[in-house]
């Protein structure tokens, strides 16, 4: 049950028609009320045009898909397993790009008020504690995807585990000085990857040393871009010794650095993160996430929620694989292009 007018008036200690006139903006209130029943409506998530359009369609057939970069390619995966679930169900599909320049928590907030649709998935999208909780207040139906919070159903991978994996690869093949190449590193799921690569580190007797975590000077789509990977494999080029090997955290950063390498002909052994489709093309080792099946549970999960809201919240990790291919190999085992 939504929130009402009946339950602002009773939260606020005024009456029905007192609340009705500051929402409605008609009639002379005092300014010190109209602030405390703006406040309380915000705080309980009331939305009086979205409240109305909600009472006019009873239901709205409409998935809302909210990402940050619509350009993101591990997006276009998921998205491809959220149609087709969705293909076979009576639901529209909207995808909302939200700004990553401005608040990323207002503009949620706002999708939310609005009650643009019956349920919402949100990737790539990554809040405090307090800020899912705060959402909660709404009682949508939320699945998160590329992240976790205990209040809502979410799809994720561990990441931890991954990059973990792709840095242990390159200790038992008998490398020491092992670079990584970052993103933003408040991003939650680089914090994830280097705790990994940190710890695979740590196991093998090896010194971590924070100048082999080296990002680009770019922050478009906060790092993960071609650019960004171009400009931190330049860095690492210019080491001396060079790295043994190097963990990128993204196929699509990883691949600005092959052509980094490619330039100066050089070769250092690289895995990299995601195993987008182009990776098997390129030949790029990656840690591989099941990114068509995130999209497929999540979406399943959300018609589920949609259609009992008291459910027990799901949880899925899925534990990410290594797919070797050349840019791994050690650099005699790579044919000359010449």
């Amino acid at each position: 049950m939504g929130i009402t007018i009946y339950d602002i008036a009773k939260a606020a200690d005024v009456s029905i028609a007192t609340v009705s006139r500051v929402i409605n903006d008609t009639g002379r209130v005092r300014s010190k009320t109209r602030e405390k029943v703006l406040k309380l409506a915000d705080e309980m998530g009331y939305h009086p045009q979205a409240f109305a359009q909600g009472l006019a369609s009873k239901k709205k057939n409409t998935i809302a898909v909210v990402v940050p970069v619509i350009s993101n390619y591990f997006f276009m995966e998921v998205l491809a397993g959220i149609q087709d679930q969705l293909s076979n169900h009576e639901y529209e599909l909207n995808i909302i790009n939200i700004k990553s320049d401005e608040d990323l928590f207002a503009q949620a907030e706002h999708l939310l008020k609005r009650q643009v649709a019956e349920g919402y998935i949100f990737i790539s999208i990554h809040f405090s504690d307090e800020k899912w909780k705060s959402l909660k207040r709404y009682s949508k139906s939320i699945v998160i995807v590329d992240d976790w919070h205990k209040d809502f159903d979410s799809v994720n991978v561990d990441d931890k585990h991954g990059a973990y994996a792709a840095t242990k690869h390159f200790v038992d093949q008998g490398y020491k000085k092992i670079a990584m190449i970052s993103a933003l590193e408040n991003s939650k799921p680089i914090i994830k990857r280097i705790e990994g690569y940190k710890k695979a580190l740590e196991d093998s007797g090896i010194e971590f040393d924070e100048n082999l975590i080296v990002t680009g000077d770019s922050s478009y789509r906060d790092g993960f871009s071609e650019k960004n990977g171009y400009q931190a494999m330049k860095k690492l080029l210019a080491m001396d010794p060079l790295p043994d090997a190097c963990f990128s955290a993204s196929d699509i950063k990883s691949i600005g650095a092959l052509k980094a390498m490619k330039e100066a002909g050089v070769h250092i052994p690289l895995i990299s993160y995601d195993n987008l489709a182009i990776s098997e093309y390129i030949g790029l080792s990656t840690v591989a996430q099941p990114m068509y099946e995130m999209g497929s549970i999540a979406t399943e999960y959300l018609l589920e929620r949609i259609d009992n809201n008291d459910k027990k919240i799901s949880h899925t990790v899925y534990t990410p694989e290594i797919k070797l291919r050349e840019s791994s190999n050690k650099p005699e085992s790579i044919s000359s292009t010449e």
